[in-house]
């Protein structure tokens, strides 16, 4: 059994939502601010090699849909969907946030 891996893209809004997170942290913290920017990244990248490691999203599986899976860099919830050979990070979001509000804003949108 061969290991494939996966190209990894961000959407424009998964890119924005990075963005904001370290900005917002820029504000206080700029040395935290890098740091998340990196444990964030590091993260999503692990995604393209074991596209299947991560979950379905619950609040969208109780919806029926199971397209959109995420891996956790505590408390940033990283989400994607799993392409013929692409893997793409559609959200960053923040747990502590309301996130199937957010997930159903932001996929409804894509």
């Amino acid at each position: 059994m061969s290991s494939k891996t996966y190209k990894l893209k961000w959407t424009s809004s998964a890119k924005d939502d990075l963005l904001g997170i370290v900005e917002y942290i820029k504000k206080e913290s700029p040395g935290i601010a890098k740091d998340v920017y990196l444990k964030i990244r590091k993260k999503a990248h692990s995604s393209n090699f074991f596209p299947l490691k991560g979950r379905v999203v619950p609040e969208l599986q109780k919806e029926g849909i199971t397209l959109y899976r995420e891996v956790v860099a505590p408390p940033w919830r990283i989400i994607y969907k799993i392409g013929d050979d692409t893997v793409y990070i559609m959200a960053v979001l923040d747990s502590r946030q309301n996130v199937e509000d957010l997930l159903l804003q932001k996929l409804l949108k894509a």
